[in-house]
């Protein structure tokens, strides 16, 4: 069982916002794979089904970006599951719009998301999928750049990250994320 996560926030004002990039990817697995996202528990909303044969958890975290780690953390106590288990799916300024990058490990980076999860289950083993977001013009427009409205010129070029994102959870379930990283890297 795998237990796969996309971080965001959860007002309504952030739906439209680069930092919800992994939401956004949770949302279309939903889709793509008839998966109910319509249950509560522990501080996330979550829904379970199949993808590629795989039993798996989607999950959206309901704690603020800064605190995903919380809800991931009882999920995985829950259902018993290690860190290799979960795959965490995020926004990345350092990868460019319309990009992913898979890693198996590692640092945070610079991502508060990240931080808490690795924080809370005290390893950086964890399998991710950075989605690319860009960076902006100027360096001390960060945080309004990640919870700004994406411009609607934007929109095409960063949708085109989501559906990679999607179809590279497929590829890690179906034939490994060796063989992923290496198609879509």
């Amino acid at each position: 069982m795998y237990l796969i996560v996309g971080l965001g926030n959860p007002e309504e004002e952030y739906n439209h916002t680069r930092h919800n990039m992994g939401f956004h990817v949770i949302n279309q697995l939903a889709k793509k794979y008839d998966i109910s996202m319509n249950r509560k528990k522990f501080e996330g909303i979550y829904g379970d089904g199949k993808i590629e044969e795989e039993k798996v958890i989607l999950l959206k975290p309901q704690t603020y970006m800064n605190a995903s780690g919380k809800s991931i953390i009882q999920f995985m106590h829950f259902y018993k599951l290690q860190p290799e288990n979960v795959i965490v799916i995020y926004d990345d300024m350092d990868v460019e719009p319309g990009k992913i990058k898979i890693r198996k490990k590692g640092g945070p980076g610079s991502h508060n998301g990240m931080k808490s999860v690795i924080h809370e289950i005290q390893s950086q083993e964890v399998p991710r999928i950075r989605v690319g977001i860009g960076r902006p013009e100027e360096q001390n427009q960060m945080i309004e750049y990640v919870i700004g409205e994406i411009a609607p010129e934007e929109e095409e070029k960063l949708e085109e990250g989501v559906e990679k994102a999607k179809e590279a959870i497929g590829a890690i379930l179906e034939v490994g994320i060796d063989k992923a990283m290496n198609q879509y890297n």
